[in-house]
């Protein structure tokens, strides 16, 4: 967790949003649900402080441009962000309830035009 403090000063939730907006396809269906699990985690109020600490983090290591491995494309880039974002998930999921899957299901169709669901549930499966 130490080594995601330098990327919490990087989260905004306007660069969070503009991000997923920009790059939802290229990234997936995994990553992106993934992410707004995340965030809609951290909404919520019942959500601890180090949850938080930890899922601003690991979002702003999602909206740097430069990572382990440069978001080149489609599968390719974006391999270290699910991983990254599949860990802090699985730390915090005794917070992710029903309502931030609706939330997070009801935001992914704005940007996908099927909804994946074999990909939400090998996600959800996580939990």
């Amino acid at each position: 967790m130490k080594g995601l403090k330098k990327y919490r000063a990087r989260f905004s939730e306007f660069k969070f949003w503009e991000k997923l907006k920009n790059y939802a396809v290229a990234a997936g269906a995994k990553t992106v649900y993934t992410a707004l699990l995340l965030y809609y985690a951290y909404q919520r109020k019942e959500t601890p402080g180090w949850a938080k600490r930890l899922v601003i983090g690991v979002l702003g290591y999602l909206i740097v441009p430069i990572d382990a491995i440069p978001d080149l494309g489609f599968l390719i880039g974006y391999t270290d962000d699910l991983g990254v974002l599949s860990f802090a998930l699985v730390t915090i999921a005794a917070y992710v309830n029903d309502d931030v899957r609706a939330n997070a299901r009801a935001q992914m169709s704005t940007w996908f035009d099927a909804l994946d669901e074999e990909a939400l549930a090998e996600v959800d499966d996580k939990l």
